[in-house]
């Protein structure tokens, strides 16, 4: 009975505080497919309990030494590194993913605290002398306060990590609202921070559902509030915090493209495919969903993906296979909809992942790997973001077509280019209306000092490298990554890409 289930809690002021609102939700662990434990859900004076020790913390966090306050993030930053494994875990069990995906997920949120532990340099002022006559200009960076932070389900680890280290660092105080279908993640970070000696308040866990989200976005001690998601929900947090006054940066949703011309290596696009298009179940925001196939090369492409395809492993997460189970049984439900959709549409299933066969527990919430050929570019399971393991193949007749189906997409996250022309690449680059390129990779995350975020409707608010640290950054920027090909390129890698 989930009334006997152990129930996460929220963290306010330093310690676990027991939620009195009396709604909780489900968390479950999805290769079981049961529910294991429960998460609270916050009222409106709990909201007000969280705000208030961030609020109340704020003044002696901001006035501390930099020097006190980097002896605290380089502890964090040990222990992280240290225990990394047993974080990697506690995903793994509320999301589904491959544990070295999870401990994949660690290490490049472990990239955004060791840049946190330079944070004195990148806070440091400008003076310019005699820019009137006799007038000389200083200029200081100065903390906000309570900053707010609404992570989605996919990285519950390294979402909350690309904004928090750096948020402290900078002397703000942090209010985490995680999702609610993988919340313990959070938690376990918290009593990190508690471990390393952070002052009570500087760090918050508030968990629970939309009441806790509008909480945060009108409440005027809340400063900025920084998310991750879809865009629907990115939208409605932009417009929302935007109207309170706030700084805000909103990440929204995804369908990212891999443009494939003929005369790429198509090893290695195929690899790069599984990889990008499956790895984490499709449940990234980077995930590759289209390729775009600049004929003649889709049929050979196709086969060389379906020979992989039939080698990966789907299975419990912990015991190592090539993917686990999707988040929540709804949304594999939902995912495996777009499957109908699509060949409704009149596209061509070339593999199936509904039914597949599985290395774990049968009421897990699976779905393999799936493989759509000739999608129609009308079709709701080309234009919607499907976030499930999915691939659809949609062949195109020129570099041209391919780059123009892109940039007429709603969103524009994140896209690739695979060839061996050195001059389309660079035409790639500065033609496509995306926020982030691979040439000859997936579509690459950037390393913490760079800029992530979209173009068009995956990225709403400011386009900031440092999370909500008080910098604003008002240009729209790209951020590129390329390789040479390689035949030794190394092979299928489900696991979380160090690009």
């Amino acid at each position: 009975m989930s009334e006997n289930l152990p129930i996460v809690q929220h963290w306010i002021n330093g310690a676990i505080s027991e939620s009195k609102s009396g709604r909780t939700a489900p968390v479950f662990d999805p290769a079981l497919g049961k529910q294991t434990k429960s998460v609270a859900l916050a009222d409106q004076a709990e909201i007000d309990a969280t705000i208030a020790a961030a609020q109340a913390a704020f003044p002696a966090w901001r006035d501390l030494s930099l020097a006190k306050r980097q002896t605290i993030v380089f502890k964090f930053r040990e222990l992280l590194a240290g225990r990394s494994r047993e974080l990697a875990e506690i995903i793994t069990s509320e999301h589904g993913k491959v544990v070295s995906d999870a401990a994949g997920e660690v290490a490049r949120g472990l990239e955004v605290v060791d840049l946190a532990t330079g944070f004195p340099h990148l806070i440091k002022g400008g003076y310019s002398s005699n820019v009137s006559t006799g007038v000389d200009v200083y200029s200081i960076k100065q903390p906000l306060g309570v900053v707010g932070i609404i992570s989605p389900f996919n990285f519950p680890a390294m979402v909350p990590l690309w904004f928090f280290p750096i948020a402290i660092a900078a002397g703000n105080t942090v209010i985490l609202k995680p999702s609610e279908k993988d919340p313990s993640a959070a938690l376990w970070l918290a009593e990190l921070w508690k471990e390393a000696g952070l002052p009570d308040g500087v760090f918050n866990v508030l968990q629970g559902d939309k009441l806790a989200v509008d909480g945060l976005l009108n409440a005027p001690e809340v400063r900025s509030i920084s998310f991750v998601g879809s865009t629907p929900i990115a939208q409605y947090i932009y417009e929302t915090a935007a109207k309170n006054g706030k700084r805000v940066q909103a990440l929204g949703g995804a369908k990212n493209h891999m443009l494939v011309l003929p005369d790429a290596d198509l090893d290695l696009v195929a690899d790069s495919a599984i990889n990008a298009g499956f790895g984490s179940a499709g449940e990234r925001c980077m995930a590759v969903s289209v390729l775009l196939a600049v004929e003649p090369v889709a049929d050979d492409l196709i086969e060389k993906i379906t020979e992989r395809i039939s080698k990966l492993r789907i299975g419990d997460g912990r015991r190592e296979p090539d993917m686990g189970p999707l988040v929540t049984e709804a949304h594999r439900d939902k995912v495996a909809g777009y499957i109908e959709i699509a060949e409704q549409d009149g596209a061509k299933v070339v593999v199936d992942g509904r039914g597949i066969e599985v290395d774990g527990e049968a009421d897990g919430f699976w779905l393999g790997p799936t493989l759509l050929d000739n999608v129609p570019t009308t079709s709701r399971a080309y234009t919607e973001e499907i976030f499930g393991p999915v691939l659809s193949v949609v062949r195109v007749q020129s570099y041209e077509e391919g780059v123009e189906l892109i940039n007429s997409g709603q969103f524009g996250n994140g896209t690739a280019i695979f060839t061996n022309d050195g001059g389309a690449a660079r035409r790639f680059q500065t033609e496509i209306q995306v926020g982030m390129i691979g040439i000859n990779v997936p579509i690459p995350v950037p390393v913490a000092y760079y800029s992530f975020g979209g173009w068009k409707d995956s990225l709403f608010g400011a386009n900031k490298a440092y999370g909500p640290a008080g910098f604003d950054f008002f240009t729209q920027e790209k951020a590129i990554t390329s390789r040479w090909l390689d035949p030794s390129h190394g092979g299928i890698n489900l696991g979380f890409p160090q690009n």
